[in-house]
């Protein structure tokens, strides 16, 4: 049964973080209802690891970089506590409101909660990734959210499966999203006001987000693919 005495498991997968983790971490540990707060370091070759400990978390290193997929996979399975929150190691301002993503959760109406940040301006490319996240959902889904792509989530532990993490690169948040909606899971997005890193309108940015725009393709592509398959 989930009610407010249920405790939360916080899941941090972080790769070379060393500059924002610290910060990530002592934002939230204050919160009562905290059972534990597991950083994933995805073979990280900084001190990602070591600031982690000392501000007060679990560590669990892996021996080299697998993804994110992989790392959010591995602190799955190493938790064991009733809701699961995963957050972004970058989370440099609003961490503690992770309250928001958890509440719908304790109160009943969801078994996931998705957090929606607020526009930020100057940040961010053209909304080619946003707009293929969404489409994209809409299409194996029937279904629209509009924080596909986001890497703050909660959700209750009983409702996630194994195989919800069964992908790579940037691809993990919409596919996992639109394995849980085609599950029959309920879905909810709350707003926050949380910021991270902002990837800008330079090379670094554009390159990150062709990855993110291909990764995405892909398991689209795939999705649709067995669909077909499927039908035939």
């Amino acid at each position: 049964m989930i009610n407010k005495n249920s405790k939360v498991g916080i899941i941090i997968p972080a790769y070379n973080e060393e500059d924002k983790i610290k910060n990530t971490i002592e934002s939230i540990k204050h919160l009562p209802w905290i059972e534990r707060i597991l950083v994933v370091d995805d073979g990280s070759d900084d001190n990602t690891a070591n600031f982690a400990s000392e501000a007060g978390a679990d560590v669990l290193s892996l021996h080299r970089n697998r993804g994110k997929a992989y790392a959010m996979k591995t602190g799955y399975f190493n938790s064991n506590s009733d809701i699961l929150v995963f957050l972004d190691a970058d989370i440099v301002d609003g961490a503690a409101q992770i309250s928001k993503l958890v509440d719908p959760i304790w109160n009943g109406e969801a078994g996931a909660v998705i957090a929606h940040f607020p526009m930020t301006a100057g940040g961010g490319g053209f909304g080619l990734v946003k707009g293929l996240a969404k489409k994209g959902l809409n299409i194996l889904t029937g279904q629209k959210l509009t924080s596909v792509l986001s890497g703050q989530r909660a959700f209750l532990r009983t409702e996630l499966s194994p195989d919800f993490f069964d992908y790579r690169g940037f691809g993990i948040e919409f596919g996992m999203t639109v394995d849980m909606l085609n599950n029959g899971i309920k879905i909810k997005e709350v707003d926050v006001n949380m910021r991270h890193r902002l990837t800008g309108k330079d090379w670094a940015g554009f390159r990150h987000r062709f990855r993110q725009f291909c990764d995405i393709f892909i398991v689209l592509s795939r999705k649709l693919i067995k669909r077909a398959i499927h039908k035939s």
